[in-house]
């Protein structure tokens, strides 16, 4: 049977961490078709990296597998899982409730991922005091006061770039100390805190970079 023989390696690479995301919803959703293993080809394949890519990461959560036999799955959903946070309630604030905002809020999938919504703040009159997906929307300048009361752990930037730097400082005052923005603007913030920035335009570049570089590729009227 598949164990842990070892100790999680503290301080993972960045790279690593990143993956392991898709490595959890692979084996999730591999476990709702009633998977009970997996072989490092099949995982590796559904997320979409290297198999020895894969291996090597999962070397760093501990030792896995059986010749054979290869991953339990339901093993490695728990291991990753601890690592990631998904088998816990990570409380999360949303700076921004416009229509991106409203639709963060509504995704039923962070829920799934032990992420929770307690909080959402705007500065639009017409929007606080309204509620979306059951939270009240509150007021920026009460936002020491949110944080104080519902403890989020990651704060979300959807403002305009131009407000983004002091939403973050907000924050960053208030006690949070992860942001993810979605902002197109670069944050300044303390050491200790954890900025990760979701740039559409940047990953539609990148796609694009891999269309011109097909050799039959045409550049668009």
């Amino acid at each position: 049977m598949d164990v842990v023989c070892s100790e999680p390696a503290p301080g993972l690479p960045e790279s690593t961490v990143t993956r392991l995301p898709g490595y959890l919803r692979a084996l999730q959703a591999l476990h709702e078709t009633g998977a009970v293993t997996t072989s490092s080809g099949e995982l590796a394949q559904l997320a979409g990296v290297q198999p020895a890519l894969l291996r090597r990461d999962l070397s760093y959560l501990g030792s896995f597998g059986t010749r054979g036999v290869g991953y339990v799955v339901e093993t490695l959903i728990d291991a990753i899982g601890r690592v990631v946070g998904s088998r816990d309630d990570w409380p999360v604030v949303i700076l921004g409730v416009g229509s991106l905002g409203r639709a963060l809020a509504r995704h039923h999938g962070l829920g799934r991922r032990g992420f929770n919504v307690v909080a959402l703040v705007d500065v639009d009159p017409r929007i606080i005091g309204t509620r979306v997906a059951g939270v009240t929307v509150c007021a920026l300048d009460e936002l020491a006061d949110v944080v104080r009361r519902a403890r989020p752990v990651i704060g979300i930037l959807t403002t305009p770039p131009e407000v983004a730097q002091d939403c973050a400082d907000r924050l960053v005052a208030a006690g949070v100390r992860r942001i993810l923005t979605f902002a197109a603007a670069p944050l300044e913030v303390p050491p200790e805190v954890t900025v990760r920035q979701v740039d559409l335009a940047r990953e539609m570049q990148v796609l694009v970079y891999h269309e011109l570089a097909r050799p039959d590729a045409a550049t668009p009227a």
